[in-house]
């Protein structure tokens, strides 16, 4: 099994290593590696909410993700994404920002670098928003409970998380985003609209994919209690509709694991230009690692480790929100990429252990006796 799921990311891994020595030798090898090493530390915690998000779509989408999803972060956000930041800082066209990245690499790096407020913003207050929303919410285990009991009752208050949200953004827009160490200068009124825009973003994604999750839920339920007439009748006339409802939902996750996937990258992106400025360099060692970020994805799903370890979702939430606050600061303060990658690491680690103890005194096996979620085969 493990082969099977992690089958490509071992072979694009021997390729791309392979093509690294040969382009730019056992140096460029050696960068493309530490990067490849790099990712996998700093997101390792994505994987695991990715796995809590796509054990909810079908087959079909869970195909999607995997492939078409794949092909956005490995090229559309590690190699197209860099190159359309300095298009528009610099008011430069695609083409012209393209020569500046392979023919004046040191100007191509200053330009992305001072993007970073911006990004950071826009990516801490929408991981930010995911970590809030999850902590306010009422769940049926608590792994820290002295910290998740206060915050799901605090969390009956309407907008809590919106509102906690843009109150540590006016902070940061205050404090962090003036004299920032990227770029130099009063960045409050860029930090504060990139911010806005990251909420708006969780707000707008995050509410029509949970929108069509609810009606999907309400209308299954509604077909129990009608009956099996109910549901042979739904089959001859109207069942089209269900599965486009299920559709669009699943569409809207999509999207919605899309942006989180881009959100945790930021940091990734921004910290290999500490390695190498080099575009292609940084795309494949990224990539490598943005491979196994979905290998793993696919482990966790297959092998229903959410399930089995109930606490490792708390853990990657705390993780994310960790990440929040780092993205945050970096704006004007240097965090190195250890310390990001090391932290999320830890937490998901405690937590995985606090299930393991939790499942011995339980008397549980740690495997789940029930039925293992369907996930795509031959990724």
């Amino acid at each position: 099994m493990l082969l099977k799921t992690f089958g490509w990311s071992f072979a694009i891994t021997v390729v791309g290593l392979a093509l690294a020595g040969v382009l730019w030798g056992w140096q460029g090898l050696a960068i493309v590696g530490i990067l490849s090493v790099l990712e996998i530390s700093v997101s390792f915690d994505n994987a695991v909410i990715n796995a809590g998000i796509l054990r909810k779509m079908n087959a079909f989408w869970q195909k999607i993700f995997l492939t078409v999803g794949i092909l956005i972060a490995v090229f559309g956000m590690r190699l197209v994404f860099p190159v359309v930041i300095v298009a528009i800082t610099a008011k430069l066209g695609p083409i012209e920002a393209v020569k500046l990245a392979l023919n004046d690499k040191a100007h191509y790096q200053e330009l992305v670098t001072s993007a970073h407020p911006a990004i950071a913003a826009f990516g801490g207050m929408f991981l930010l928003m995911i970590f809030l929303d999850f902590i306010f919410e009422e769940r049926d285990y608590k792994w820290l409970s002295w910290i998740e009991k206060p915050m799901a009752k605090m969390g009956k208050l309407d907008m809590l998380s919106v509102i906690i949200a843009l109150v540590v953004l006016l902070v940061t827009a205050m404090t962090v985003a003036t004299n920032v160490a990227h770029g130099g200068g009063d960045k409050t009124a860029t930090v504060l609209l990139a911010g806005v825009a990251g909420l708006i973003t969780y707000l707008v994604v995050g509410g029509i994919s949970g929108y069509f999750e609810d009606k999907l839920e309400e209308d299954e339920e509604g077909e129990d209690e009608d009956g099996e007439e109910a549901t042979a009748a739904a089959a001859t006339k109207g069942a089209g509709s269900a599965v486009g409802l299920a559709g669009k939902a699943a569409f809207f996750l999509f999207l919605y694991l899309e942006v989180i996937d881009a959100s945790f990258s930021f940091d990734g992106v921004i910290g290999a230009f500490a390695i190498t400025n080099d575009i292609f360099m940084m795309a494949l060692g990224l990539g490598i690692g943005a491979m196994y970020i979905r290998s793993l994805t696919v482990f966790l799903v297959r092998r229903g480790a959410l399930e089995d370890y109930v606490y490792l979702e708390h853990g990657a939430h705390y993780a994310i929100g960790a990440l929040a606050v780092i993205l945050l600061i970096t704006i004007k303060y240097e965090i190195s990429e250890v310390i990001t990658g090391l932290i999320g690491v830890v937490l998901i680690g405690l937590s995985f252990a606090s299930s393991v103890v939790r499942n011995r005194r339980e008397g549980k096996p740690g495997d789940s006796s029930g039925a293992k979620p369907e996930v795509v085969s031959g990724v």
